[in-house]
């Protein structure tokens, strides 16, 4: 298993537990916690262990325990205790943590045990919420600094896609109950982004509404083939990265399809925070996702 990351360093470290560099040397000359190897030019490197530990200590440390206290414990009676937590805000800690792990270390027996034991006291809502959005807001950090490779990115991100892609499926078995309105979800051309607009999917069908996910890197025109079959239809759609020109991507849409059928478009994503006027009131960036949910 040679493709899985064995070595950190201490700016790694840093990075994944939010211990300072200076706070863990300290650490290490005065407790010992960690007993690093050295390169031929001194430079300190971790293992896998060591990421492991520093991350229960970091959890302990972040809820209440000292330091002196931690380093006078077995590797063992650290596990133990970290296992012990089961508050809310515990729970999630230790699972993001452990979700990271998994990541580091593309072990899917690791991932799947973690979100089983969530879900014993939480909904799949919950999860993403409460762990999911904290993860992945966590790994763009990592990605930023290089801590982490796309490979790890793209593992973890899918594990979290098969979980969604499971949850939608069990609602679209549900018959809708309301049918006034009906959701066209779709991400613009060259858009590949979709962990975003999938869950924009299951909280639709969560809500009780009909919804038609269309997917990534959709053509304009194909979504004038809607208003055939539905009415009044609200299109949702994420900017992550494209369109690069979000204002002229937003007229030719108000157009071409939003001036000839009954229809909104609400817009989500990074990108749509740069929205600052439309060409249409039938168009409404929302700042959040939490804002969409207010309107369903």
């Amino acid at each position: 298993m040679s493709y899985i990351k064995k070595q950190f360093s201490i700016k790694d470290l840093e990075v994944l537990s939010g211990i300072k560099a200076h706070t863990l040397r300290m650490w290490e000359k005065r407790y010992g916690i960690l007993t690093p190897q050295r390169t031929d030019t001194n430079i300190r490197t971790y293992g896998l262990d060591d990421l492991q530990k520093l991350l229960n200590i970091s959890f302990l440390n972040e809820n209440g325990y000292k330091i002196s206290r931690i380093s006078k414990l077995k590797d063992e009676e650290i596990n133990e205790l970290v296992k012990s937590f089961s508050s809310t805000n515990h729970s999630n800690d230790r699972a993001i943590k452990s979700f990271t792990l998994s990541m580091y270390n593309f072990d899917q027996n690791l991932f799947f045990d973690t979100y089983n034991s969530l879900l014993k006291t939480k909904t799949f809502r919950e999860i993403f919420y409460q762990v999911f959005v904290p993860l992945l807001e966590s790994i763009g950090l990592l990605w930023q600094t290089n801590s982490i490779h796309p490979v790890h990115e793209h593992f973890i991100s899918n594990l979290i896609k098969q979980k969604l892609l499971l949850n939608i499926e069990n609602l679209q078995q549900q018959k809708p109950q309301k049918t006034h309105l009906n959701f066209v979800l779709f991400l613009p051309e060259n858009e590949v982004h979709d962990l975003g607009i999938l869950y924009t999917n299951y909280e639709i069908l969560l809500h009780g509404y009909q919804a038609i996910y269309l997917g990534q890197s959709l053509p304009m025109g194909d979504l004038k083939f809607l208003n055939k079959v539905y009415d009044n239809i609200r299109f949702i759609s994420y900017f992550t990265v494209k369109p690069v020109n979000e204002a002229k991507y937003l007229e030719q849409f108000n157009n071409e399809i939003l001036s000839t059928i009954d229809a909104e478009l609400w817009v989500l994503g990074k990108k749509s925070e740069a929205i600052t006027e439309t060409p249409s009131d039938k168009i409404k960036p929302m700042k959040s996702l939490e804002e969409l949910v207010r309107k369903l």
